[in-house]
């Protein structure tokens, strides 16, 4: 990669569509994700430390520990840029306006092509699976550590519950209505393998799927992979009270919409947010700090 950990920690930004989005769910999940923003800054907030030279110590560990190409934490990272890469994001210059004032849909309407519901299944469980071989390449497991993942996932917090909130209500919820979870496990069961790879997300992240890089066997990864998450994705909003009037209700205060355009207003979110490659930054990040402190 051409960006270390700290310049891509730096590099975050501290307001926009995404930061302002992912604020939006902090009723999901109260108080756990802070936008932290600088490497050092994140040293500081993940450790608690306040003393420079160990600070400085724990940072030369951890950029160590990413730039060694064995490990996982590259891999993560490439996830998750992929993924929203794969949305051919409006220019953030065009965006610019939205960071002071509330946004008006409107003049973006002529730009947006809503998915039709196929393509959003098969978008949504494309980065359910992605989240589930990033987090497994960013703790150590094995990317196809599927049983691995479903250990984990229950105990999320901080970073990696809102990226999770995010997929289930940005391209679940609000594309696919409450019961989304029914949605994508129908969906998913009469896929193909040219379902996957027509779809410009799964040819991004495919040589990071494991299987060898053939679509035959990420295709077998991907279902084994939905199927192990079925229950816990399909129950996710209803285990935390999350409803798709209170998510709107959230979303009226930023962004102006109609109520019959939720597909609209996923697309919208789709290209005017990265909130996979923000959030996903900060979750290896700071695997890769709490590592540091261990082994320092």
């Amino acid at each position: 990669m051409s960006e270390s950990i700290d310049q891509l920690v730096d590099k975050l930004p501290t307001s926009g569509m995404t930061v302002r989005a992912l604020g939006l769910l902090d009723f999901v999940a109260p108080g756990q994700w802070q936008n932290i923003t600088g490497f050092d800054n994140a040293i500081r907030y993940v450790t608690s430390e306040t003393d420079a030279d160990t600070v400085a110590r724990i940072r030369a560990r951890a950029l160590s520990l990413y730039d060694d190409s064995s490990q996982g934490y590259q891999r993560a990272v490439s996830i998750y840029q992929m993924v929203d890469s794969a949305g051919g994001k409006i220019g953030l210059a065009s965006m610019a306006h939205m960071l002071g004032e509330k946004v008006g849909m409107l003049s973006f309407l002529s730009s947006l092509t809503p998915k039709e519901d196929k393509a959003q299944t098969v978008d949504l469980g494309l980065k359910l699976v992605a989240e589930m071989v990033s987090f497994c390449y960013a703790n150590g497991f094995p990317g196809d550590g599927i049983g691995d993942f479903m250990g984990a996932v229950s105990s999320y917090e901080k970073e990696n519950l809102i990226r999770l909130s995010a997929i289930v209500v940005f391209d679940g919820l609000i594309p696919l209505g409450p019961d989304y979870g029914a949605k994508l496990m129908d969906a998913a069961s009469g896929w193909s393998p040219s379902d996957l790879e027509n779809n410009a997300l799964f040819q991004r992240i495919k040589g990071l799927i494991p299987g060898g890089g053939t679509t035959d066997a990420a295709f077998q990864f991907v279902n084994s992979g939905l199927g192990a998450m079925k229950d816990y994705v399909g129950g996710f909003a209803g285990a935390r009270g999350i409803t798709l009037d209170g998510v709107l209700g959230q979303m009226r205060g930023v962004i102006d919409f109609s109520e019959g355009k939720l597909d609209l207003l996923a697309a919208f979110l789709d290209v005017s947010t990265n909130y996979m490659e923000h959030t996903g930054i900060q979750s290896v990040s700071r695997s890769i700090i709490e590592r540091a402190v261990g082994e320092i």
